[in-house]
């Protein structure tokens, strides 16, 4: 992404430089990511436990690339207070909900094994002009993950036929799973979350004062959503069968989720 041109006090657009360096927390993340992925693919340790590391911190990684995307574009489509907000950091404790944009993924990641999106950063739509650059933002997260997606499973079916560890190649499948079921559950329509919010500024008065009054409960109804039999089944089976198409094998995923709950081991 090219910013613009800092002058020679330092400040892009008033902005401190600063404001778009990569944070120590986030550096953190993707060291752990790569460093228990090395210990993953030459066995050293607990290979289990190499496999949450593995798993888990990639799952950071992308979170905090979902939300960077949501608010570099952010940025660019006008909202320049969002660089003080501490967004362009990729730093995660800046996120205005830590607990659901975070701990709550994670907790349904080992639970669940499914990609839950989470609400993070804080858009001020108003210094946004436009209902096409709205939807730009709100699309930008998901697109994150559609891209990783497509990464992850090219870099799985061709780099497993070179051979290497089963248990390295299980995470990685996982970490495509996950990214696939992000994909869609961040684009349903729902008030609140990614893919309602693309919507949101196309909808008449009427329809959208109905929507900005369910939208904080966006969570609870994308739970009673799956929750329902019917439409949770009708979820899965999409998300199967996309990954099916791509070439994902369900079995490898399904161990690299047996993998990462090493404490029942």
């Amino acid at each position: 992404m090219a910013y613009d041109r800092p002058g020679a006090d330092g400040l892009v657009l008033g902005v401190p430089k600063a404001a778009f360096r990569p944070s120590p927390v986030f550096l953190g993340l993707v060291a752990l990511f790569v460093v228990s992925g090395v210990l993953t693919w030459n066995g050293y340790g607990s290979v289990r436990f190499n496999v949450f590391l593995f798993v888990v911190s990639g799952w950071l990684v992308s979170l905090c690339l979902h939300e960077y995307a949501h608010a570099v574009v952010a940025y660019r489509a006008g909202d320049r207070d969002i660089a003080h907000r501490g967004y362009l950091t990729l730093n995660p404790l800046k996120y205005t909900h830590p607990l659901l944009s975070i701990v709550l993924p994670v907790v349904v990641v080992l639970l669940g094994g499914i990609g839950l999106p989470g609400g993070a950063v804080w858009v001020d739509r108003h210094a946004i002009p436009g209902r096409l650059r709205h939807t730009l933002v709100s699309l930008a997260g998901p697109a994150t993950n559609v891209l990783f997606t497509l990464v992850l499973v090219a870099a799985l079916r061709i780099g497993i036929e070179s051979g290497g560890p089963l248990e390295f190649w299980a995470g990685v499948a996982l970490l495509a799973f996950l990214q696939l079921t992000a994909s869609f559950l961040n684009l349903l329509p729902v008030p609140g979350l990614d893919g309602g919010n693309m919507i949101q500024p196309w909808l008449n008065p009427q329809w959208r004062k109905m929507y900005d009054l369910f939208a904080p409960y966006g969570f609870l109804l994308l739970f009673a959503l799956l929750w329902n039999p019917r439409i949770g089944g009708w979820f899965f089976d999409a998300v199967f069968a996309v990954g099916d198409l791509l070439g994902l094998p369900s079995w490898l995923y399904a161990t690299g989720l047996d993998l990462i709950r090493f404490w029942q081991s």
